[in-house]
């Protein structure tokens, strides 16, 4: 690998590139219908069962066990589709998902205690199809290493945060349906019929097995590169998990608990904004820099949310905050390429969502217990708190991200043909 990842600037025309890549557009539609209730899903559980138990605390611990089965069902399925390529393993693990979330909606409907409910969500976690793990690694094998690529990836991120600016939309209108399962049932449906469609693409399809070069217990994480991402990671994800929770705690608390959804697609809003600009001209430039200070900055711009005294002000402080979130997805697709042994594309962006996904359950469950004892501004600090923490550990160990001639994940294009 070079050191393409760090040096080479996006452009407009790099996103046209990529997006009308031969082979690419189904896959691309797939993927969007498949990705797109991810949030929706998170916040309608989390609402659903607040609605049904009536706290916080054990909706952020049904939360948090989902995210954990997340995190545990992406490296795994991460692992299988380098192994046997997509299709089967994404087939089989939306059926399960069908299954596990069926089971979970059944339960909550039933009144079922917390310790019940927590194991469904994690089942309905590690079911869930890494569809977007398969799809930022597809791009590996379908552009060559550079602008085009790192404006597909860059795509990836801005997509999803276009997702989770409609996801808590969609579930804070949903909740107030007849019935308050409404959003979890449609996002899930949504999810299913994408990931069957990206699963039987042709260029999907065409995705055949990569030798790998990771080590056999760590895979991906073998490299010393990819455990520094992944402390990043999970910082990144811890301080948002925090915020998922203490947001609509605070709508909660001011009378209009259908309006917290929408609070939290507000900080979506300046993450798409700038998240474009920022893949133009990146900033720091050298990968082991730009970690630590994104995650640093991002950490400071929540810890001030739990300034403002009304959700107007609330909401005009995220904005601010959310500015730094989709920057920080791109680099960390941006850091695969330069830390990931080859053949390892769809297990390390398994590894960087389990990492997202450990810190948006340990933020949940520390936050709701936050709310209901010291009140959503100590949850905001202590987001702040966790995000320098990590960045601080991040910034010592930034030696570990040197661009390395070989062993990095810079595939060639080799679907195209295949997808023709």
């Amino acid at each position: 690998m070079s050191a393409s990842a760090e040096n080479h600037r996006t452009s407009l025309a790099d996103y046209r590139a990529a997006l009308t890549a031969p082979g690419s557009r189904g896959a691309v539609i797939a993927s969007l219908l498949a990705r797109l209730p991810i949030a929706m899903i998170g916040i309608s559980a989390l609402l659903y069962v607040q609605r049904e138990t009536g706290s916080f605390a054990s909706a952020g611990l049904v939360s948090a066990g989902s995210l954990v089965g997340v995190s545990v069902g992406a490296v795994v399925q991460g692992r299988l589709i380098d192994r046997f390529g997509p299709t089967r393993p994404l087939l089989t693990t939306t059926v399960l998902f069908a299954l596990a979330m069926t089971a979970l909606v059944f339960a909550i409907e039933a009144h079922a205690p917390t310790l019940v409910l927590v194991p469904l969500a994690f089942g309905t976690g590690i079911t869930e199809p890494m569809v977007g793990s398969a799809s930022r690694a597809l791009w590996t094998r379908l552009l060559p290493a550079g602008p085009t690529r790192n404006a597909a990836f860059s795509y990836e991120a801005i997509s999803m945060e276009v997702f989770f600016i409609l996801g808590p939309g969609f579930a804070g209108l949903l909740i107030a349906a007849p019935w308050a399962g409404t959003g979890i049932v449609a996002g899930a449906v949504t999810m299913v019929a994408g990931a069957v469609l990206f699963a039987l693409n042709p260029t999907v399809r065409a995705w055949g097995p990569a030798p790998s070069s990771g080590g056999k217990l760590l895979g991906a994480l073998a490299s010393p590169g990819m455990r520094t991402l992944a402390i990043a990671a999970l910082g990144f994800g811890a301080v948002i998990g925090f915020v998922e929770v203490a947001v609509p705690a605070a709508a909660a608390e001011a009378g209009n608990t259908s309006i917290g959804g929408l609070l939290l697609s507000a900080w979506s809003v300046s993450s798409v904004a700038f998240g474009v600009a920022y893949s133009l001209r990146p900033w720091p430039r050298q990968m082991g820099l730009r970690l630590p200070v994104l995650l640093a900055g991002f950490g400071a711009l929540v810890a001030l949310l739990a300034l403002p005294g009304s959700l107007w002000g609330l909401a005009l402080a995220m904005l601010a905050a959310g500015a730094l979130i989709t920057p920080q997805s791109t680099t960390h697709s941006a850091a695969i390429e330069i830390a990931a042994p080859k053949g390892t594309a769809a297990e390390a962006f398994g590894w960087v969502l389990t990492s997202v996904t450990l810190g948006l359950a340990f933020g949940q469950s520390i936050s709701g217990y936050l709310v209901e004892h010291a009140g959503y501004e100590a949850a905001f600090l202590a987001a702040g708190a966790v995000g320098f923490a990590l960045a601080g550990v991040v910034w010592l160990l930034r030696g570990t991200f040197r661009p390395r001639p070989s062993g990095a994940v810079t595939e060639a294009p080799e679907l195209v043909g295949a997808a023709r």
